[in-house]
């Protein structure tokens, strides 16, 4: 067949369309499974792969409030982070279960089956209060930290740890991710110093000195090339380090770093979907001036050295009659969204409001942003929405409202944190008592 009757005949077209070449591209540039190989899809294709994974994303986008199942939990520890353990792992497994980790109010780490709300695993309890908590939900790893400034790894399925590391300062942040070189844990402590570990084994990798005060936040960018710093004391510029200067250091040099050219940072994020580019959000000491301001991180090689440059490429400041934001979160690289009372807002970069949601009569107090949804919460009540595939228009659609459907068992209480995968949403209730419990929807499948 001649080169210009098979680019005529369907078939040609149809093998180009079923190509795992294809269908790997797709899944690459959508979700971080560069890790992902022929032998986790077994025999399945990468277009059953991505069918798959689209599937399961749209779960929680089409679902209503009657589509819900709810679970309310005994007590948990009021100030520890709910994390999840699984739920929105790159498989090809329908019976995958959603599973989050709390701590007990006797300082145990507990692993949670959301649909049954039930425990299936917890640890010894701790001598120490568990202060800190981050998972890795690809390897099934939880991280603990506690006030005695002891780091421990867990499986959540043996009873004793993997691995017990202590620290010599306290620790206020952890990052564990996924590298093409394995998993590791970042810490930043009080003194300013970020420490990277292997994971499960906690063998020591690296240790940098980024501030000459306590580090508050760590974030990893999706692809894993840069970590951005922050220090306690706003007035420094906050820093991104590349990462592969702090998994492979070299003897006697630096890490490649550079700094931020803002002051007075109080949250950042970066842009799921395009590389290179985070947006931090400054906020005055009167909390009554908030500015959005958006950075492309490139190298540079020069004179044989390579050096990291930030280029600030839009920015804009929030209307003096808007509520100080508290909470804000990035999509395409090209909208920021933050609440302002009882109001979502959906800006460009460059300042211009593209939607605005009144879907709360209240003042809305949590807040969750990931690369597929939002959540946001106002007294007793949950709002779902979906971010529209490749940042068409309306941007962001607003989903479905779950309404007080727990209050008959959870009376003074009020929503303190919320979070969610493609198949559960899991709200923390704090108590008057100071004690808190879980409320956790799953889909009726």
């Amino acid at each position: 067949m001649s080169p210009t009757h098979q680019i005529q005949d369907p078939k040609h077209w149809n093998r180009i369309a079923d190509s795992d070449y294809l269908w790997r591209s797709l899944s690459l540039q959508r979700w971080d499974c560069s890790n992902f190989t022929y032998q986790h899809l077994g025999t399945h294709t990468w277009k059953q792969f991505f069918l798959h994974q689209r599937r399961k994303e749209l779960r929680l986008a089409l679902a209503q409030p009657r589509n819900f199942i709810y679970k309310v939990t005994k007590n948990i520890a009021f100030e520890t982070q709910l994390a999840y353990l699984s739920g929105n792992s790159l498989t090809m497994d329908e019976q995958e279960k959603s599973i989050i980790c709390s701590v007990s109010p006797k300082q145990e780490l507990c692993a949670w089956d959301v649909q049954e709300g039930t425990i299936i695993w917890s640890s010894p309890v701790q001598e120490f209060h568990l202060s800190n908590l981050v998972t890795l939900p690809q390897m099934h790893l939880a991280v603990t930290m506690d006030r005695k400034k002891t780091i421990k790894v867990w499986n959540c399925q043996d009873r004793d740890a993997l691995a017990v590391l202590p620290m010599p300062e306290p620790c206020y942040c952890m990052e564990a991710y996924l590298t093409k070189d394995g998993p590791f844990l970042m810490v930043g402590d009080a003194a300013g110093d970020i420490y990277t570990f292997t994971l499960p084994g906690l063998r020591d990798v690296s240790k940098v000195t980024a501030f000459q005060y306590g580090i508050v936040l760590l974030h990893c960018s999706p692809d894993k090339k840069w970590v951005f710093a922050c220090g306690t004391y706003s007035r420094t510029l906050p820093q991104v380090f590349l990462t592969e200067s702090l998994l492979r250091p070299s003897e006697g040099s630096a890490p490649l770093s550079t700094f931020l050219p803002h002051k007075l940072c109080a949250s950042a994020c970066w842009a799921p979907k395009v590389k290179n580019r985070i947006t931090l959000m400054s906020q005055s000491s009167t909390g009554k001036k908030t500015e959005f301001i958006t950075f492309d991180l490139t190298t540079k090689k020069t004179g044989g050295q390579t050096v990291i440059q930030a280029h600030e490429v839009a920015s804009f400041q929030v209307a003096a009659h808007l509520k100080c934001p508290i909470w804000m979160g990035a999509s395409d690289g090209y909208m920021i969204v933050f609440t302002s009372g009882p109001y979502l807002l959906l800006f460009s970069i460059t300042g211009f409001l593209l939607q605005r949601f009144e879907d709360h009569q209240a003042a809305i107090n949590n807040f969750w942003v990931d690369p597929c949804y939002v959540l946001t919460t106002s007294e007793n009540s949950v709002h779902v929405y979906v971010w529209e595939e490749g940042g068409r228009h309306p941007y962001l659609r607003s989903c479905c409202h779950l309404e007080n459907t727990w209050h008959d068992h959870t009376t003074d209480s009020c929503i303190s944190s919320v979070m969610c995968d493609n198949a559960s949403i899991v709200l923390r209730l704090r108590k008057v008592s100071d004690s808190s419990i879980l409320v956790m929807y799953s889909l009726n499948t």
